[in-house]
């Protein structure tokens, strides 16, 4: 069996993403505790996108910023695959999300890294683009399963990169794409070279814009005694949406 990919990318391209990321976001990074020695469940909430993401570049930059050394697999949607760009999504440490990916990646002794609100928090209207929205607590259930500590990690900022007029979710069970592609919205957006498409952005780079980005590693979480999955994913949602808001508190959008 090979061995699972690991998010770091090659030192030029991590030093070329953090300078991007500092110089035209002014990205500030909060470590709001040390991230355990030990292979951990790293859970994200979505900025906006698909391919790309800038939440993605955030963490990887304050992954860095905190110490982390441990190869990270992150678990990424199908539909990288369905594109035909799994491929290079797997030079850069992703790997079709499952239970099975998720399980070797811990077996290897690595971090995982999952956005667990999927397509739906990626396509985040502008109105609720401060809103973390999680589908379900299979993330709960995979850290309980194999005894690892959650770690959030919170960025504020990504959804004001452009301006999603609506989440499209309507539009996306119209044409039965949650049946066929797994894909739940169709954002309506208006962004730069695109002006205003549907679900083009997030499958098609985009030219973000300049919006401060702050990204908070938390404290280390875990599951208190009878504690079930359910309630587990709904306390980890609780405090990244609490720091989130904090984070968002006196925003204003783009500066900061």
């Amino acid at each position: 069996m090979s061995e699972p990919p690991d998010i770091a990318p090659p030192g030029w391209l991590a030093a070329a993403i953090q300078t991007y990321l500092r110089v035209y976001h002014r990205h500030e990074i909060q470590i709001d505790a040390p991230v355990p020695d030990q292979p951990a469940l790293f859970v994200c909430n979505h900025g906006f996108g698909g391919v790309i993401d800038l939440n993605v570049a955030a963490f990887v930059a304050a992954r860095q910023a905190a110490g982390v050394t441990r190869p990270t697999t992150a678990m990424v949607h199908q539909i990288a695959w369905t594109l035909g760009v799994g491929p290079l999504v797997e030079r850069f440490g992703g790997t079709p999300g499952s239970r099975e990916a998720a399980g070797a990646a811990f077996e290897a002794g690595h971090n995982v890294l999952v956005f667990p609100g999927g397509d739906v928090d990626a396509g985040k209207s502008w109105r609720d683009r401060n809103r973390i929205t999680f589908h379900g607590s299979g993330f709960a259930r995979l850290a309980k399963a194999h005894r690892v500590p959650i770690v959030p990690v919170v960025t504020a900022g990504a959804g004001e990169s452009l301006v999603v007029l609506s989440n499209g979710q309507t539009l996306a069970r119209t044409l039965q794409l949650p049946k066929f592609l797994r894909v739940k919205a169709l954002p309506v957006t208006l962004s730069v070279p695109w002006g205003l498409n549907v679900g083009v952005v997030g499958l098609a780079p985009y030219l973000p814009m300049p919006t401060k980005l702050v990204t908070a590693v938390m404290p280390a979480m875990l599951p208190e005694a009878d504690e079930s999955a359910d309630d587990f994913a709904h306390r980890v949602h609780g405090v990244m949406q609490a720091r989130l808001d904090a984070l968002t508190a006196r925003r204003t959008p783009l500066l900061g």
